[in-house]
């Protein structure tokens, strides 16, 4: 069962991050994560008082709401890079980066849940790491984004590697509790994080500014993300972290898709190669 919320997860978060880079051409993208936030927390306590799953805060030990909290902080930090990454680049090339979240939970999962990789699981993540460099770089190129040099680069590599630690802080952290209700603590934590570094930036400014159609993708946005997290968190709660981590990565391919229609962004042969492998490392995992 928790192949299918993972696999749910993947879908809501390709659609998500093209909505996400619709809603923030103009509007700012710390502001827009911050405004999408509040979208994703209506949702998520929404669903958690809809099961009465609120029942649980009470049984919450400490150090599940020390995972907690810091899954969410480090949830908040992955979302206001990723976001300045997509403002700044194409949405084929700072996804692919972002998805080396998944070597990063690999590795991570070893080291700190003891969950063996395997020879071939390390196979997998080899190429899941070249299927993102070929996707990424494209030959003779110093940045895959020259006007914007290499900035969404940056941004993109600390949103994984801040993923990654949210998957590893999530799992002991949804260990005993509802799934929902671990979703919704977390996504009030990451609504605090993203607002106080608006306001501390002086993005709130802006908000005037956003206009209707911004707003609704960024809301859409939320929405998916809102429905990707649940899926995710859930996935996590019944199946090992470094099996849910790549199956929910296969959002690039409705990424990528999305992107191709509402973007207009093509894949050059080097990039299809690098998706080609990138998946095939992701399936990989499951078969490892």
């Amino acid at each position: 069962m928790w192949v299918l919320w993972a696999f749910g997860s993947a879908l809501c978060a390709g659609a998500s991050s093209v909505l996400a880079k619709c809603g923030i051409r103009k509007t700012d993208s710390t502001l827009a994560t911050a405004l999408r936030t509040v979208v994703v927390l209506v949702m998520a306590w929404a669903v958690v008082l809809l099961a009465g799953a609120q029942k649980g805060i009470a049984a919450i030990p400490p150090a599940g709401w020390i995972f907690l909290v810091l899954s969410g902080l480090a949830t908040g930090a992955s979302w206001l890079c990723y976001f300045r990454a997509l403002q700044l680049g194409d949405v084929n090339r700072v996804v692919p980066v972002d998805k080396l979240s998944t070597v990063l939970t690999i590795l991570l999962a070893f080291a700190f849940l003891g969950e063996e990789p395997g020879a071939a699981r390390l196979v997998c993540t080899a190429a899941i790491g070249a299927g993102s460099w070929l996707m990424a770089w494209q030959p003779g190129e110093g940045a895959p984004r020259p006007a914007a040099g290499h900035s969404w680069l940056f941004y993109a590599l600390l949103s994984a590697f801040f993923a990654a630690l949210t998957s590893i802080l999530g799992k002991p952290g949804m260990a005993g509790i509802d799934s929902n209700l671990g979703t919704a603590i977390r996504t009030a934590v990451v609504l605090v994080m993203a607002w106080a570094v608006a306001l501390a930036t002086g993005r709130t400014a802006g908000l005037s500014a956003v206009s209707r159609k911004e707003g609704w993708f960024i809301a859409l946005s939320g929405l998916a993300t809102g429905g990707s997290w649940l899926c995710y968190f859930r996935a996590l709660q019944l199946g090992p972290a470094s099996a849910v981590a790549p199956i929910d990565k296969l959002s690039i391919l409705v990424t990528v898709a999305f992107s191709r229609l509402a973007l207009g962004e093509r894949l050059s042969r080097r990039a299809a190669v690098g998706l080609a492998l990138l998946v095939a490392g992701t399936l990989g995992m499951l078969a490892a």
